[in-house]
């Protein structure tokens, strides 16, 4: 039995946030919420806010002892990136790159 979270489209480059969920891959979710609290890291925002929605499933939809789950799996894949343009001396323009992450939470319960 597992418990799924996901967020699409989060604007924050995919390397940043695989920093943050090598932090609480397979920790209990009480402490990987402790950490992502005390993490100065800009995805730990968005991370936190899946973490309690896949919290959120996993009490609601499957009946799941909370105080015994513990982050599964998570993974970050790239999403699409949008490109701007910065204006630059001598009538040039430089494009700026902004990226996007598809993330994904997976919460068990231990035996």
């Amino acid at each position: 039995m597992e418990a799924r979270a996901k967020a699409t489209y989060v604007r924050i480059a995919p390397r940043k946030v695989q920093i943050v969920l090598d932090l609480i891959r397979n920790k209990p979710a009480n402490e990987a919420k402790a950490i992502l609290k005390y993490t100065p890291k800009a995805a730990c925002e968005p991370l936190a806010k899946l973490l309690d929605s896949a919290i959120a499933n996993a009490e609601n939809n499957f009946d799941m002892d909370v105080e015994r789950l513990y982050v599964a799996e998570c993974t970050v894949s790239q999403g699409p990136t949008l490109k701007r343009i910065r204006p630059r001396a001598h009538g040039r323009a430089f494009r700026i790159n902004k990226k996007t992450s598809h993330i994904n939470l997976v919460l068990k319960e231990m035996e």
